[in-house]
């Protein structure tokens, strides 16, 4: 069965939405029952990131030897993961409502998410700015590079060392997922979700990257 992965995609899907809303959760102070956007928000963003490198691998791979399907890849990854991100901060832009009182609020990780998504809708419109193939992958690829620098260290590493009061767990003086509000029954809902998102992720690359073959195709 070559499509077991699909498979499991949608049966990994259909058990974080069900037990991530029925399931039990602990009961914090300020996030309460909100905790239960843990397994779509935080999870998309995985997933994202996970495409992210898949695409920055075959940004370094099209540098290293001029092949177009590299830069397919690479493209269609990133389209995505635009896609990811973009449920990413809308889920967390409610769950900003309703913990914080509003849709958006200066924190360290949000401003870092949005000029993470700025620089990679900022590569989308590169791409389609150019009309010569191989000029178009080169820059591309060279850009590509760039953002995911920029994603590392807005995301990653800039919002650990601020004093910003953060509700991000391991941000702002907070303590990470495993000591703060991670325990044993949301980790059986929190890693499958994390499998799930990033097989669909990948299954909708995948179609992506068949269709841009046939277009090519027909287009030669």
């Amino acid at each position: 069965m070559k499509n077991w992965w699909k498979i499991a995609c949608i049966a990994l899907l259909f058990y974080t939405i069900v037990v991530g809303l029925l399931g039990p959760v602990p009961h914090l102070e300020i996030l309460h029952e909100t905790i239960r956007n843990l397994y779509f928000h935080v999870t998309m963003w995985f997933g994202m990131m996970i495409l992210l490198t898949v695409s920055l691998v075959h940004s370094i791979l099209f540098l290293g030897k001029f092949n177009l399907r590299n830069d397919t890849i690479a493209a269609e990854a990133v389209n995505v993961s635009v896609l990811l991100g973009t449920m990413g901060l809308i889920t967390g832009s409610i769950w900003a409502r309703f913990t914080w009182g509003a849709w958006w609020v200066s924190d360290p990780q949000l401003n870092g998410a949005a000029i993470t998504m700025l620089s990679y809708l900022a590569y989308c419109l590169l791409r389609n700015s150019i009309d010569e193939e191989q000029k178009r992958a080169r820059i591309s690829a060279v850009y590509n590079i760039f953002a995911y620098v920029m994603m590392v260290i807005f995301i990653g590493i800039l919002p650990k060392f601020t004093n910003v009061d953060s509700l991000h767990p391991g941000k702002g003086g907070n303590p990470g997922f495993n000591s703060y509000d991670l325990n044993s029954n949301m980790r059986l809902v929190f890693y499958p979700a994390i499998i799930g998102w990033t097989l669909l992720a990948t299954w909708m690359m995948t179609l992506r990257i068949r269709i841009k073959n046939l277009q090519n195709s027909d287009f030669k």
